[in-house]
């Protein structure tokens, strides 16, 4: 996602307490940041903070933390998540940055929603479901690892079937067609909610490995 640059958007960094910018000080005392030890779950690419902030209101029993790479979308996200939510972090970050963030076994769930998916052949590495990335993920959830995504990408979303598979990931509730599926509980992104009003077919997958 790509949005005009935000003149406002060092200061909203540096004055929302919602924003950590020391998160690599973090690694290893999320619990003691929220001040409990609930589930953590991690969202690359939160964007605007629709989906996140939806989960961290409906779940208040787990702790999200969302992570965006750019400065521009992530201070538009923290002004927005203007209510109080003791159990929501915003990280501005990168997903390749993750080991330096959470110690093994820190967080136990990854969203991956309406990801960049890198169409041309030779950039296929840098999509978030390329194997390298999922062994990542699983390396640093440790002994059970979670990763569900969401596209409007077909092509993307055939690779990562691929992807997950031959990284031994255990698959379910896979959708072609998620808004017309008998799913429940579905809480849509920004993006979601854009492409689904155009009726694009939203698809989902569950992925989870236990070592």
């Amino acid at each position: 996602m790509r949005i005009r640059k935000k003149p406002w958007a060092e200061a909203e960094l540096e004055n929302n307490s919602r924003v950590i910018l020391d998160a690599p000080a973090k690694k290893g005392k999320w619990a003691e940041f929220f001040d409990n030890d609930n589930p953590i779950y991690v969202e690359i690419g939160c964007g605007k903070g629709g989906f996140i902030t939806k989960n961290a209101q409906a779940y208040p029993e787990i702790n999200f933390i969302g992570m965006e790479r750019q400065q521009s979308v992530i201070a538009v996200a923290a002004r927005r998540t203007d209510e109080a939510l003791p159990n929501l972090a915003l990280l501005w970050e990168n997903a390749m940055n993750l080991s330096d963030l959470f110690e093994v076994g820190e967080f136990q769930r990854l969203y991956l929603n309406f990801s960049d998916p890198w169409p041309k052949k030779r950039t296929y590495k840098r999509r978030l479901t390329y194997r390298g990335y999922l062994e990542s993920y699983r390396n640093i959830m440790g002994e059970h690892a979670e990763v569900f995504l969401k596209t409007d990408n077909r092509n993307l979303f055939e690779f990562s079937l691929n992807e997950f598979c031959a990284d031994n990931w255990k698959l379910s509730n896979i959708s072609l067609d998620l808004h017309h599926s008998e799913f429940e509980g579905n809480i849509m992104t920004e993006y979601e909610e854009k492409f689904s009003a155009e009726g694009m077919p939203i698809y989902r997958l569950e992925g989870r490995y236990d070592k």
